[in-house]
């Protein structure tokens, strides 16, 4: 583990700022990158005073960024039905694309319209998937950055949080990694409940009017 960890911190010393907006562009992209191993060893860089946390945590947002609107033009370049075909071939396994994920991204877009790119963000297995359903339906685009960059924000902020504070131990980042991304869960699932009442209660007064 610390082997591990230390060479991640040589890899993110070594490519630096615009390192971080590349692998999180990748990362946001369907092609399989785990944040969590980006943001908190360049923010633990940052505790060491060997980086800027504000600077770290924008090229987050910015490579997040970059990679959804790849994703949002891709998807509607190609259009719905080729995108299916493209991920029922044998090679995107390996980039750990499949059907059944698509379809759990495009249901997750349908369901909670717009605002899922923000909440899609959060989610494992469908935040590198988000963006494709978006694109599909032509989504405004000024929203779609809007969202995108808010649930990125939010993301980055919260893994910056913890490789600042407990970068240095792995057991501990470890740990509180676990519960934070539990407790991530859960404020998103309060977030759709508020979303959703919200509607209902809406639909509901124009019903009586």
């Amino acid at each position: 583990m610390e082997q591990f960890a230390s060479a991640l911190l040589d890899i993110t010393s070594g490519m630096g700022y615009w390192g971080i907006v590349i692998l999180m562009a990748i990362e946001s992209s369907f092609i399989p990158f785990p944040s969590e191993i980006v943001i908190p060893p360049a923010a633990y860089l940052a505790y060491k005073g060997e980086m800027n946390i504000y600077l770290i945590i924008l090229c987050g947002i910015l490579g997040s960024l970059i990679g959804a609107v790849f994703n949002y033009y891709v998807a509607m370049w190609l259009g719905k039905p080729l995108a299916y075909k493209l991920v029922d071939k044998k090679w995107a396994k390996y980039l750990l694309l499949s059907r059944s994920g698509l379809e759990k991204a495009e249901n997750y877009f349908n369901k909670y319209g717009s605002a899922s790119t923000f909440f899609g963000r959060l989610i494992p297995a469908v935040r590198q998937l988000i963006s494709l359903p978006a694109g599909f339906v032509k989504m405004d685009f000024g929203k779609f950055v809007f969202y995108t960059v808010l649930g990125s924000g939010f993301w980055v902020s919260v893994l910056a949080a913890l490789g600042y504070f407990f970068g240095e131990n792995q057991e501990l980042l470890k740990e509180y990694y676990r519960e934070i991304t539990i407790g991530l869960i859960v404020l998103v699932a309060l977030i759709v409940a508020v979303v959703l009442l919200k509607k209902l209660i809406a639909s509901r007064r124009v019903s009586i009017e």
